[in-house]
């Protein structure tokens, strides 16, 4: 596999790993596993960070002249990227949701 194809597959892999890990700890905090889902989400904003850094490293090349090829491989990898970042976010809001509901009952 190429230098671009490699990375874009590491963005793909990265970012459908660490969504996957946010819908699983919103399906924990559902089942009041509060905790687990704490590590849930921990592990997928790793897994995040993976991916956001192999994005950053593209920019990098870029500003400093590389320009990169726009195929729809990189489209597909930046919007699996932002999907799991806007999964993150709304994951862990859903897990206050819920155990602020727990609390009350």
């Amino acid at each position: 596999m190429e230098g671009m194809e490699h990375i874009c597959f590491t963005l793909i892999a990265s970012a459908g790993c660490a969504r996957s890990l946010y819908i699983e700890a919103i399906r924990q905090a559902k089942d009041q596993e509060f905790e687990k889902a704490y590590l849930l989400m921990d592990e997928g904003e790793k897994l995040f960070v993976e991916g956001h850094a192999a994005h950053a490293g593209l920019i990098q090349q870029e500003a400093n002249g590389q320009n990169s090829v726009l195929s729809l491989l990189l489209l597909h990898a930046e919007d699996q990227l932002m999907s799991a970042e806007t999964f993150g976010i709304l994951a862990y809001e859903f897990i206050e949701i819920h155990k602020k509901i727990a609390e009350k009952r």
